[in-house]
C-alpha cells in the first residue's frame, strides 16, 4: 500500500530543493466501468482503472509540469526535478511572471490532511453485479423495441470513482473521493426510403450526476422507455420546422446546453485572456465589461457552485486547492464573474472560485466549468406555454453550433410542438432556434420555478491542447425567449 505522506513529501521537498517557489502533487486513482445494450444485445461491458501522479511547479516565474505512474522513490524524485527544469526552461521565453491569487487553508486536523470530502452516495455503483446491470439495460432496450416501427434501440449505464489526494508546499493536504453514475436510452424509428426520427431520454447524452446507484431507479428509465419510442414513430410524420421569428420555450435539457455553449465557454477566464485561441476561440465577454455588460435580461441570474447537490463539477477542492463555494456570474442580467483560477483571479484582482481542474493524473489544470447554474424562476411550465400566443416548445438536445467567439450559433432539438393560443398543438421534427449571444439572453423573459429545476450533467466536455475531458453540469429549469429565429 502506498504511504502517501512519504510520496508527497518526496516531490515537494525535491522541487523545493531544486529552486521551485512553488509545488503541488495530485494523486489520482480512477475505476471507470460502461456497459450498454443494442437492439437486445450486450455492446459493451468496460472495466479501467488508472492510478498516477502529476507534479506541478513554479520555477523561475513560470510554470512547470510533470506526470508518471511509477511511485518508486527514485523515479519521484525524476519527475518532481523534471518539472522544475520545465519551468526554468519555458521562464527564457516569458513575457511577465506567474502570480497567484491568495489562498485561505482550513486548520490542519491531527496533523495530517487538512480537508477531505466524498459524494455522498447510497449506493456504491460498483458493488452492483454486471449481470445485474445487463439484465436491467436488456428490459429497456425490449420495452423500446416492442413498439412497433422502432429499428434501433440503446440503453447505457456509466460509472466513475475518482481518489484524488492534494498536496501543496503551502500546506495543503486534501484527499477526495467522487462518484459519478449516468445512464440513458433512446430509440430510432426508420423507413425504408432512410427516413428517420431518434428520441432520447433523459437527454440525447443521457443523464450524469454526482450519485450512487440510486440514481438508476430515479430517472424512470423503465417509465419511458415505451414513450419516448412512440414519440419516434411519430416524429416521421411530424411537421418539419417552421422559418421565421416565433417564442420559444426549451427545457431544461436543451436550456443546459445553452447554458454552457454560450453562458459557461465564454466566461472561462483563461479563454477570455487568450488561452484557448488556438483550439476552442476566444469570448467576447473582455474584463473591461465586468460590472457593466447587459449579458441577459434582468431576470437571469447565474452561478458558478460546485457544491451544488448531485452536479458532476461538484466536489470538495479543486485542483489549485481552493474550497469550492458559491459564486455569482451573472446578476440580474449584468456580468459580474467569471470562471477563474488562483493564476487568472489574480489578474482582474480577485480570489479563485475554484474552477481549476483537470482531466486525471497525466494532464495539467486548467480553468474548467464546474455547476453552471440558471437559479429558477416564478413560473412553472404551464404559465410559460399559456401565455405563449405563438411559439414552439423544444426537447431534448438534438444540434449545436456555436462560433469561435461564442456571439453566433444554431441549436437543434429532438422534437417540438406547436403553441396557439397558449396551447401546445402538433409535434414538429428537428426544431431548431438561431441567435446572438447577448440579443438571445436578453430576450429571455420567462423561467420556469424551482419544481422545474435540475442539474444536468455534461459528462464530455473537450478544451485544451491537448485536449482534456470534463465533466460539468448545468442546472436549470424550462426557459422562455421571445423573437427568436427559428427553423433554417
Amino acid at each position: 500500500m502506498m504511504d502517501w505522506k512519504k510520496t508527497t513529501e518526496i516531490a515537494l521537498n525535491t522541487t523545493r530543493d531544486k529552486g521551485a517557489s512553488y509545488s503541488d502533487i495530485r494523486i489520482v486513482q480512477t475505476e471507470e466501468e460502461g456497459v450498454s445494450v443494442k437492439d437486445g444485445v450486450p455492446e459493451l461491458t468496460d472495466r479501467s482503472e488508472s492510478l498516477g501522479f502529476g507534479i506541478r511547479v513554479i520555477a523561475d516565474g513560470c510554470w512547470g509540469f510533470a506526470a508518471s505512474s511509477d511511485f518508486e522513490p527514485d523515479n519521484l524524485k525524476k519527475t518532481a526535478e523534471l518539472a522544475v527544469k520545465i519551468a526554468k526552461a519555458s521562464a527564457k521565453l516569458k513575457k511577465t511572471d506567474v502570480i497567484l491569487a491568495p489562498l485561505e487553508l482550513v486548520e490542519p486536523h491531527k496533523g495530517e490532511i487538512i480537508d477531505s470530502y466524498q459524494t455522498p452516495i447510497e449506493i456504491d455503483p460498483f458493488t452492483i453485479t454486471l449481470t445485474q446491470k445487463l439484465e436491467y439495460l436488456l428490459h429497456l432496450s425490449e420495452l423500446m423495441s416492442n413498439v412497433s416501427g422502432i429499428r434501433t434501440s440503446d440503453a447505457f449505464m456509466n460509472f466513475r470513482k475518482e481518489k484524488k489526494l492534494f498536496a501543496s508546499s503551502e500546506g495543503a493536504k486534501i484527499d477526495q473521493l467522487i462518484i459519478h453514475t449516468g445512464a440513458g436510452i433512446s430509440a430510432t424509428a426508420m423507413r425504408a426510403h432512410r427516413d428517420m426520427a431518434t428520441r432520447s431520454y433523459p437527454n440525447s447524452s443521457g443523464q450524469y450526476e454526482s450519485r450512487g446507484y440510486e440514481l438508476i431507479k430515479e430517472l424512470s428509465l423503465e417509465e419511458n422507455a415505451e414513450r419516448i419510442a412512440q414519440q419516434a414513430v411519430a416524429l416521421l410524420d411530424a411537421k418539419p420546422c417552421p422559418s421565421g421569428r416565433k417564442t420559444i420555450i426549451i427545457d431544461g435539457a436543451m436550456a443546459s446546453l445553452q447554458i454552457h455553449e454560450s453562458i459557461g465557454h465564454p466566461l472561462e477566464l483563461d479563454r477570455v485572456f487568450g488561452a484557448e485561441k488556438n483550439f476552442s476561440g476566444t469570448s467576447f465577454a473582455t474584463p473591461d465589461q465586468l460590472g457593466k455588460l447587459r449579458y441577459a435580461s434582468d431576470i437571469v441570474n447565474v452561478v458558478t457552485d460546485p457544491t451544488s447537490i448531485a452536479g458532476l463539477g461538484t466536489f470538495g477542492y479543486d485542483d489549485d486547492g481552493v474550497k469550492a463555494k458559491k459564486e455569482y456570474l451573472i446578476k440580474d442580467g449584468i456580468l459580474v464573474g467569471y470562471l477563474s483560477s488562483r493564476q487568472t483571479a489574480h489578474r482582474i484582482n480577485r480570489k479563485s472560485n475554484a474552477s481549476m481542474r483537470a482531466d486525471g493524473w497525466g494532464n495539467v489544470p486548467i480553468v474548467r466549468m464546474t455547476n453552471t447554474n440558471l437559479l429558477p424562476g416564478d413560473k412553472t411550465l404551464d404559465d410559460l406555454i399559456s401565455e405563449t400566443d405563438d411559439g414552439i416548445y423544444m426537447e431534448a438536445v438534438g444540434s449545436w453550433s456555436i462560433d469561435d467567439n461564442r456571439e453566433n450559433f444554431k441549436m437543434g432539438t429532438e422534437i417540438g410542438w406547436e403553441i396557439k393560443n397558449g396551447e401546445l398543438g402538433d409535434m414538429i421534427k428537428k426544431p431548431s432556434y438561431s441567435g446572438n449571444t447577448i440579443e438571445f439572453w436578453n430576450s429571455c423573459d420567462g423561467i420556469a420555478d424551482k419544481n422545474h429545476w435540475k442539474i444536468w450533467g455534461t459528462p464530455n466536455c473537450g478544451k485544451g491542447q491537448p485536449v482534456q475531458n470534463a465533466r460539468v453540469s448545468q442546472g436549470t429549469s424550462p426557459l422562455r425567449f421571445r423573437n427568436v429565429k427559428v427553423g433554417d
